[in-house]
């Protein structure tokens, strides 16, 4: 099950963290995987890694910033010469440049968080979905957040624009579901990454949110590797516009 084999597939965000997991476990069922972020050296070095893990050379580093258009589209581009016809997209990158009430936002700010969440992520699904048009298939995943479930007081913009990924998600899994491409939003609970460091690092805050999960721990990047390898495979060929939650239990029934 879950076979991926000559699959290719491109995630943003992905040298490090969650990425970095979900691009591993893409590359353990098949896929010829891309990794890109905003650092090449961190995209060589993940690359090479998951190289080793799997055994064979499954990945290729391409460096990219998200919220731009124009390295978006040479992303796609590089990675079609490259690899071929892309199957799978992971947007995985994001940004939260603010901590704080809404109320005192920067403008700054508040557009770098919607640009770089939300805009990127349906830019790079306009400049991908004709590979999977044409092959009349292919999955599509954006990463969003418990926190586009509800309001929160401190990451408020954050929220806003993980509310903005699922809403987005549903509107292309109607638009592309003629096609037979499946779009999905994954929404993670609080994740022991370096982007969520501010949230956990403190000891008393760890264990106070891991005593508020139900399965009494924090998550870990590895959490994701099989669901990003699931939903990427003909096995979830039934499974779109969901807002599909990873959280040990915190947000049940959202």
């Amino acid at each position: 099950m879950f076979d991926l084999t000559n699959r290719v597939a491109l995630l943003t965000g992905s040298s490090k963290g969650m990425g970095a997991a979900m691009a591993e476990g893409l590359a353990e069922q098949g896929a010829k995987v891309v990794i890109s972020s905003r650092k090449m050296e961190s995209c060589e070095a993940t690359a090479e890694a998951i190289n080793q893990s799997v055994g064979r050379d499954a990945t290729t580093p391409i460096i990219c910033n998200a919220g731009y258009k124009e390295q978006l589209q040479a992303l796609v581009d590089e990675t079609r010469s490259r690899l071929g016809p892309i199957d799978i997209l992971v947007g995985n990158a994001g940004v939260n440049p603010y901590y704080g009430p809404m109320n005192e936002i920067p403008d700054a700010a508040w557009e770098k968080t919607m640009k770089t969440n939300v805009q990127s992520n349906l830019w790079l699904s306009q400049i991908a979905v004709p590979d999977m048009i044409e092959k009349k298939r292919g999955s599509i995943l954006l990463t969003a957040s418990i926190a586009g479930f509800g309001p929160t007081t401190t990451l408020g913009a954050y929220g806003v624009s993980k509310t903005a990924v699922i809403a987005l998600v549903r509107n292309l899994a109607a638009e592309y579901g003629p096609h037979g491409i499946r779009v999905n939003a994954l929404c993670p609970g609080l994740v022991k990454t370096d982007f969520a460091r501010a949230l956990w690092e403190d000891p008393e805050a760890e264990k106070e949110a891991a005593e508020q999960t139900p399965l009494g721990r924090l998550g870990e990047p590895s959490d994701f590797k099989g669901i990003a390898a699931f939903i990427a495979s003909d096995e979830a060929s039934w499974i779109t516009g969901q807002a599909l939650t990873v959280c040990g239990g915190t947000d049940m029934f959202k």
